[in-house]
């Protein structure tokens, strides 16, 4: 994995997650503690900091920036994802692995004891957010365990087995954010590595750009903007290539939405600006290892 220290896009989408729980009258996904989280000083300077640089400076353009190109992308991988993990945790417990966990805030939001969560994340960012909440005087479940990785000294698998990771149970993995900006032999690196801990039946969740397409113009902007904020995104993938990588580890594709089918899902009938990314599906897959599983 690559090393995954708070970026300001994370605050952007934690802002946009956070706005969009505090306004949103018809919510695609509520992150109700993605505020707390954040804090009144940060939320703040994040929201100054769009007013003053991507609009008018009125609250109307604020929503407008936010609903095109930073609440779409969060608000629909979070609600793929958490429902895809319901689904997988209904019948016995089960490990979730939050890939690059930043300001995720589900540790808190769980109320099933039997998902154990590891949130794994460089360590500068887990010390910010430990940080952030012990401030807020919440109690970390006895099911949680924050799993600081230095990606350039040491390997997620061996981060996961110091905090207690078991590799013979089912494991639902996240893995979301990240595919934008790694070329897909890093980004397989990293999927070789969720392929080697776990158990048949686990379950890979992730969200990829499509590559090879003519996208509107957002698409571009949003690649401009997150540029000029220093992370360059790298072009992205086709599903022929992230399915030939997964087949080669032993993964089989279980869903697959499509933008289009993404809008369908999440953005049918919206009103408020609010539509999937043009070049952003979302995938799920799970774990046979070549075998067949049900």
């Amino acid at each position: 994995m690559v090393e995954n220290q708070e970026s300001y896009t994370a605050k952007l989408c934690a802002f946009a997650r956070a706005w969009h729980s505090n306004t949103a009258r018809k919510k695609i996904f509520d992150d109700y503690l993605a505020y707390d989280l954040m804090g009144w000083e940060s939320y703040e300077q994040v929201k100054a900091q769009i007013l003053r640089d991507y609009t008018d400076g009125t609250r109307e353009d604020l929503v407008r920036f936010l609903n095109t190109y930073f609440a779409p992308i969060p608000l629909s991988r979070l609600r793929f994802t958490e429902s895809r993990l319901r689904k997988f945790a209904e019948n016995e417990p089960v490990q979730y692995v939050i890939c690059g966990a930043g300001a995720d805030s589900f540790s808190f939001r769980n109320s099933d004891p039997r998902i154990e969560v590891f949130e794994v994340d460089h360590p500068d960012t887990q010390r910010y957010k430990r940080d952030r909440i012990r401030s807020l005087e919440w109690n970390v479940p006895k099911n949680v365990h924050f799993v600081p990785v230095d990606f350039e000294r040491e390997t997620m698998i061996a981060g996961l087995r110091k905090a207690g990771f078991r590799t013979d149970r089912k494991t639902f993995f996240s893995i979301l954010g990240v595919s934008y900006y790694l070329s897909l032999p890093v980004f397989t690196n990293t999927l070789s590595q969720i392929a080697e801990l776990s158990a048949l039946g686990s379950v890979l969740v992730f969200d990829f750009p499509l590559k090879g397409q003519e996208f509107p113009p957002r698409v571009g902007e949003l690649e401009r903007i997150t540029h000029d904020l220093g992370e360059v995104m790298s072009g992205g993938f086709t599903y022929a290539e992230v399915s030939r990588a997964l087949f080669a580890l032993g993964f089989q594709i279980d869903t697959y939405l499509t933008p289009e089918k993404v809008q369908e899902a999440y953005f049918k009938d919206r009103t408020d600006g609010l539509t999937a990314f043009e070049n952003v599906s979302l995938l799920s897959a799970t774990f046979t290892n070549g075998r067949s599983y049900e």
